[in-house]
């Protein structure tokens, strides 16, 4: 979504513990510790109708967050109904040699695209679109929502694709709310036979891309990539996350509080951890606090970014650049 002009230039022990995976391999595996924490920027506006925080900030477009390149955060926001006809949102614009993933939360966006695809996308659904060699295309605020207006919450995350596949054709998956699987967290228990996993209401997580405990997530990735939605219903409630060695991992901050490694995180802050070691610690300090959770195998390749084209080199943005002034190469115009 990122509307960017083109321009050539320890463990704490408790008695119960909510984890991520099976509770008698965990104990062996070492902590991640924090790299950097990086607190809530300043927001600003990507068109007309979404007010965003770049959560990344700085760290965009670099490789300590490989394969993830941008992060926009819309927070709750409450828009009028509007009778205009000139429509909230980002017109017309092109992406090459990346994926955009768009999760609404509240309200809905609207998408058309110049390969015929089309869709809204509502409270709870994904879409998670490549662009791949080239697409061109538009979101707004869908007519429903516009018409009646509301709370409009949603998040937009851009990830790399390696050199081999940045000019493949473009795909588009539009994932609804029902078919992303929802899970509990479990709880460890001390037994008199040794530990006991049970489901916990406490926690749950909604696995949109990768594996969370055995369950896949419905989203095809081209790398290994997790992304977890995760709701913390009570406070003060701690548990453990899994996640395989090597991998760039963040905690994102989508509401409430919560504590990484003894650190405190608040709304729209981000933790970046370590490559090394496998397990994480998050205790929630708010109630109702909800956590998005990125992880993902870096992507070994240089990075050149120009707006709104991610590709390896200088030339190959150049190339982009022609192609999308002549309408070439998956840069087809569209009504």
């Amino acid at each position: 979504m990122k509307h960017i002009p083109i321009k050539w230039i320890p463990l704490i022990v408790t008695t119960t513990r909510l984890v991520s995976s099976s509770a008698l391999n965990t104990h062996k595996m070492s902590q991640k510790s924090i790299k950097e924490i990086c607190r809530k920027p300043p927001a600003h506006w990507v068109g007309d109708g979404f007010h965003v925080f770049p959560v990344f900030a700085n760290k965009a477009f670099t490789s300590e967050l490989s394969p993830f390149l941008m992060f926009d955060y819309a927070a709750p926001k409450v828009f009028p109904p509007s009778t205009s006809s000139k429509r909230r949102g980002v017109g017309q614009h092109p992406h090459r040699g990346f994926e955009t993933v768009t999760i609404a939360f509240q309200g809905e966006v609207e998408h058309r695209d110049s390969t015929g695809n089309s869709g809204v996308i509502g409270p709870g659904d994904v879409q998670w679109m490549t662009a791949a060699k080239g697409i061109i295309h538009e979101e707004f605020h869908s007519t429903k929502f516009s018409a009646q207006g509301g709370p409009f919450e949603m998040c937009q995350l851009w990830v790399n694709l390696p050199s081999h596949k940045k000019m493949t054709e473009p795909r588009y998956q539009p994932i609804l709310n029902k078919d992303i699987p929802k899970v509990p967290l479990q709880s460890i228990s001390n037994g008199s036979d040794g530990d006991v996993c049970t489901d916990n209401e406490d926690g749950w997580v909604r696995v949109i891309a990768g594996d969370f405990n055995g369950t896949k997530g419905p989203a095809m990735t081209f790398t290994p990539v997790n992304l977890w939605d995760i709701g913390l219903t009570k406070k003060d409630k701690e548990f453990e996350l899994v996640f395989e060695e090597g991998h760039n991992t963040l905690v994102f901050v989508r509401r409430g509080s919560v504590e990484v490694q003894g650190k405190a995180l608040g709304l729209a802050d981000v933790a970046i951890m370590e490559k090394a070691g496998r397990k994480l610690t998050v205790k929630s300090t708010q109630e109702d606090t909800s956590l998005l959770i990125l992880s993902g195998e870096p992507i070994d390749e240089p990075i050149a970014a120009r707006g709104p084209f991610v590709m390896n080199t200088n030339s190959e943005l150049s190339e982009a650049m022609r192609d999308y002034q002549f309408g070439m190469n998956g840069f087809d115009h569209f009504d």
